[in-house]
């Protein structure tokens, strides 16, 4: 297994091929419905937290964190069930909301930032690379995959690279799509960190499309795509060093774009429906205790508890309490009492979620 060779960028060649441009328009057709549909929404907390949730299971479980996601709902709401695991997979959605808050405010990508990002992943301030000796195994059979730069030097100047053609659009003319698809290839090849590589690159996807306004907060991730399709993922991204096979791994990443919001696009529809749903059943059954702030409060997660309640309404606890239990009642929330808490699960949209 030869060293990878990063591309040198920008590129300087016509990548921008008729099947390219036909899955790029694709591709955006779903990417900008999605941005219409996430943007009509009149709560959009509620898609972005529990979509960030399953990114950051989906993404973790690329470098083989396994966790479920009723472990996932639970943690984020007590401390009682956190392990090693699921650390892991909060600290994915701490940096994630930290790139998107860089996104937003300074509406740059730095290498700086990038460590930044990597950093609160992998709750360390090793950095880049500074030792040889690092490759990408196969964890089930141990066979190396990739073989990254060695020399620190070249992941310091390929990092600075990166960030230049992120942040600089005069650098070539390509569609943005294909951009990202670029970006992916070029952090992965180079494989800067000692860990949390496959999770930083899986940020930095979604944060260069809200850079470049093509979604407005971060709700497309291609983390589940690339699950699905792992073998084909890394026999592309070989490709592309040793095969020049860039056309091929481009037209992979617009693919998993139309793909992926296309579900999400589905997924948010399902939601809405639900809303719709537990609205109607509320009003039907229990109309004295129906306000908006309570149904948004039930779709913010699948887990709640009497405290959400209490702040997220400014109540009262016996009226929070008294809350719940009718909720129960009429069969939209199930109680399950866990050690000393007791916690409500919206069981429909549990299950929504679940089936993503």
């Amino acid at each position: 297994m030869k060293e990878f060779i990063p591309l040198k960028l920008p590129i300087k060649k016509d990548i921008e091929t008729k099947e390219i441009l036909k899955a790029t328009t694709l591709a955006h057709r779903a990417l900008a419905e999605l941005k219409g549909i996430a943007n009509s929404l009149p709560n959009q907390k509620i898609v972005i937290n529990t979509l960030v949730l399953q990114e950051a299971k989906d993404s973790s479980e690329i470098e083989n964190i396994i966790t479920t996601y009723d472990e996932i709902y639970r943690s984020d709401i007590s401390d009682n069930f956190i392990n090693s695991d699921i650390k892991e997979v909060q600290n994915y959605k701490d940096a994630l909301y930290l790139g998107f808050d860089i996104i937003r405010t300074k509406r740059v990508l730095t290498v700086n930032h990038i460590k930044e990002i990597q950093a609160t992943l992998e709750q360390n301030n090793a950095g880049f690379r500074k030792q040889s000796g690092t490759v990408l195994k196969n964890p089930a059979t141990g066979e190396i995959k990739l073989i990254p730069p060695q020399n620190p030097q070249d992941i310091i100047d390929l990092m600075a690279n990166l960030s230049d053609y992120i942040n600089d659009a005069s650098l070539d003319d390509f569609d943005r799509l294909v951009k990202m698809a670029i970006i992916h290839y070029q952090f992965e090849a180079t494989h800067p960190f000692y860990d949390g590589n496959g999770r930083t690159g899986s940020i930095i996807n979604i944060l260069y499309l809200v850079l470049e306004g093509l979604v407005d907060m971060p709700i497309l991730y291609l983390s589940r795509y690339i699950i699905r399709n792992k073998s084909d993922y890394y026999r592309l991204l070989n490709d592309v060093s040793f095969n020049d096979g860039l056309n091929n791994w481009i037209l992979f990443m617009l693919k998993g774009i139309e793909e992926i919001s296309k579900e999400t696009i589905k997924t948010i529809k399902n939601i809405e429906n639900l809303m719709n749903k537990t609205k109607d059943v509320i009003l039907d059954k229990k109309p004295k205790i129906y306000s908006n702030d309570l149904l948004e409060a039930l779709f913010y997660h699948p887990y709640t508890k009497r405290i959400f309640i209490e702040e997220q309404l400014n109540i009262s606890r016996p009226t929070a309490t008294n809350y719940l239990k009718e909720l129960e009642n009429i069969g939209i929330l199930t109680s399950q009492k866990i050690g000393k808490e007791v916690f409500y699960i919206h069981n429909e949209l549990f299950d929504l979620f679940k089936d993503v």
